[in-house]
C-alpha cells in the first residue's frame, strides 16, 4: 500500500488539483493543512518548503501537481 501525505491549504488550487487526481486514480492519502495546523507548518518549514503543494509518496518528495512524477513513483 502507498503511503501518500499532502501538505495543503485551503486556497490552493494545485492542492485541489491533486487530491482530485489522486482521488480519480482510487489512492488514498493523508492531508495536512499548514494554513490550519502549526505543526504541521513547522514540519513542512523543517523539509525546506515553503509553499504548497508538498505530496510525499512512500518517502519521495513531490513539489507541485507535477503529474508525471506521481505516475512514475506510484507506477501508474
Amino acid at each position: 500500500m502507498d503511503k501518500i501525505l499532502i501538505y495543503s491549504t485551503d486556497t490552493c488550487p494545485h492542492c485541489q488539483s491533486v487530491k482530485s487526481y489522486l482521488d480519480s486514480k482510487g489512492f488514498s492519502y493523508e492531508e495536512k493543512n499548514v494554513q490550519k495546523d502549526k505543526e504541521a507548518r513547522k514540519e513542512l518549514l523543517s523539509k525546506g518548503y515553503r509553499g504548497v503543494p508538498v505530496i510525499i509518496i512512500n518517502g519521495q518528495d513531490v513539489v507541485g501537481f507535477d503529474k508525471e512524477k506521481i505516475d512514475q513513483i506510484l507506477k501508474l
